[in-house]
């Protein structure tokens, strides 16, 4: 078994915890990220999901988990920002993210670049990185694994302007995804109940990926004092 074969056996069935915190969060810091992830590892988590090279360093101190590692950037000329160009893509690998997870929705790239365009220079530089494809509809998903990703996620559902107000999670693109890819599946995206995360894990997925109903106490908090209210 190689070692992209043994990372993705490490995280087959299990819950990946997504550690994030932007700029505009209470929780915004790599060392509180790390611990985040440390947290997450006792619970029992597989892997983590983690944004930026900074955050992705601290974490590896702390945890020998797999990381799927992002790099989120904004350019004005595209809306794309999870891992948008080649320069996130080469700053991830440097901190040895095990998994790289980009934008794999069919919209253009900063420079005018399809994803087509894109993922070929990518993949050709790194043939041997895991690539995870955030994708937000089935169509997407099938288009991700034909052009050579390794993993396909459900990320970006009800994210994009086609998908905007979908209903979360997305069963039917999950069922559908898990039922005609080759490569493994991610089930990740508005998994908040204990029976929404029953149901995803009956369709065929690899993993499962959950990170605000975990990780972001603001929204947590917000959601119990909006039941109240």
């Amino acid at each position: 078994m190689n070692r992209n074969e043994q990372i993705l056996q490490q995280i087959k069935g299990g819950l990946i915890v997504s550690c994030q915190a932007l700029k505009t969060e209470p929780l915004y810091s790599s060392y509180i990220m790390s611990r985040m992830a440390f947290a997450a590892k006792e619970g029992g988590a597989v892997g983590i999901r983690a944004n930026t090279p900074e955050d992705i360093r601290e974490i590896k101190k702390e945890v020998d988990l797999p990381v799927i590692g992002l790099y989120k950037a904004d350019y004005p000329d595209s809306p794309i920002y999870i891992t948008p160009t080649e320069k996130e893509v080469e700053e991830l690998t440097q901190v040895n993210s095990e998994i790289i997870a980009l934008d794999a929705t069919n919209r253009v790239r900063p420079g005018g670049m399809s994803l087509d365009e894109f993922f070929g220079k990518i993949r050709n530089k790194y043939p041997n990185q895991l690539f995870m494809a955030d994708c937000a509809t089935f169509e997407e998903g099938m288009h991700a694994q034909a052009i050579g990703f390794d993993i396909v996620g459900t990320t970006l559902s009800g994210y994009t302007e086609d998908t905007k107000g979908i209903s979360l999670p997305n069963h039917t693109m999950i069922k559908r995804l898990g039922d005609a890819l080759t490569v493994p599946l991610i089930a990740e995206g508005g998994i908040w109940e204990i029976e929404d995360l029953k149901k995803v894990m009956k369709e065929k997925v690899h993993a499962v990926v959950i990170g605000s109903a975990i990780t972001r106490p603001r929204e947590i908090t917000a959601r119990y004092v909006n039941a109240i209210s």
